[in-house]
């Protein structure tokens, strides 16, 4: 969800600044093309699906580090988490790694849009666990671990049997 939220934002932003929507998700590519990635405006396989990719891949990992703080420490809210692993994405691709290793964007979408996709990143993270605790809050039932599946009418039987001492 990161991934897609992020992508949108960076996708607008890229049609604001430079009338083309792929051109952000093309700087991505960067990491395999180096500089004639951050110019691309067209829609490629070799920078566009490259690009996405990349930055899904990436998605992916800062998602497995907000799932991991959710289990350490899961009374933290979904959003301050997901404003953390969202900051801490944005120093590392944009002060610790080489340059050819960030997004790329930033000349596409300016200061603004990386902003902004920081924030839509942190609202995708974010919204699987608020959609879950919304669904858990309007009594849908929730799965049990360790329950078994019965058929209809065979809890009744197994009821039953336990009551007159069978297994």
């Amino acid at each position: 969800m990161a991934s897609i939220v992020s992508t949108l934002v960076v996708s607008v932003r890229s049609w604001r600044r430079s009338r083309s929507v792929p051109a952000g998700t093309n700087a991505a590519s960067q990491w395999v093309w180096d500089w004639p990635a951050r110019h691309a405006g067209g829609w490629s396989a070799r920078h566009t699906l490259l690009g996405y990719a990349i930055h899904h891949a990436s998605s992916l990992m800062w998602a497995t580090g907000y799932e991991a703080w959710g289990r350490r420490r899961p009374a933290d809210p979904p959003l301050l988490r997901a404003a953390g692993v969202a900051t801490l994405a944005y120093v590392v691709d944009y002060h610790v790694v080489p340059r050819r290793l960030s997004p790329g964007f930033e000349n596409r979408i300016g200061a603004a849009g990386v902003a902004a996709a920081y924030a839509g990143f942190a609202l995708g993270l974010a919204l699987c666990d608020l959609a879950k605790a919304r669904r858990h809050r309007s009594g849908a039932p929730r799965p049990q671990r360790g329950a078994e599946l019965v058929q209809p009418g065979q809890h009744a039987q197994q009821e039953r049997r336990q009551q007159q001492g069978q297994p």
